[in-house]
């Protein structure tokens, strides 16, 4: 079998499975974390996703192996819980944000949306907005959860970092 010149090579990340630094640098308990910490048989040999694979700690090594590969695409999981460690926009970590002088400000809420999409097998559009594919010119109308993403980016000073 062959692929078709210019047929991009990904891979992609899942936060928990890959991340690890379950409490470093103001991170905040995830679901998962929660969970698996309650031990007991919940999780086979009550393993955590504490460490797990490091990526945390060794992105760069990552990254290696990302080159090494020969990847053209990359996506990149982060904990929501390392974002915003209480599970509310009220406190936004800016160790995360700020870390390694990458600014995650950016770091949408469209890679979690699509996630869903994908399970749905795009049957079902989540996301910021509507997009009408029947129409040619494909007009966006803004979803609820665009009103209140925008909400969250003003009310956190975060309009010039996107």
């Amino acid at each position: 079998m062959a692929f078709p010149a210019g047929f991009g090579w990904g891979a992609a990340t899942s936060a928990y499975q890959v991340e690890g630094g379950w409490d470093a640098d103001g991170k905040g308990p995830s679901v998962w974390d929660t969970y698996t910490h309650q031990g007991g048989e919940r999780v086979f040999r009550n393993q955590t996703g504490d460490v797990a694979c490091g990526s945390y700690t060794l992105w760069e090594e990552d990254l290696k192996c990302i080159k090494q590969l020969g990847l053209t695409h990359y996506r990149f999981s982060l904990s929501w819980s390392r974002l915003l460690p209480d599970g509310t926009t009220g406190f936004i970590n800016q160790k995360a944000i700020q870390l390694d002088k990458v600014n995650l400000k950016g770091y949408c809420v469209w890679s979690l949306l699509d996630n869903f999409e994908w399970t749905q097998g795009y049957s079902m559009r989540f996301g910021l907005f509507h997009v009408d594919f029947e129409n040619p010119a494909r007009p966006r109308v803004p979803y609820t959860s665009a009103k209140e993403y925008a909400k969250v980016i003003r009310n956190n000073g975060l309009e010039g970092h996107l």
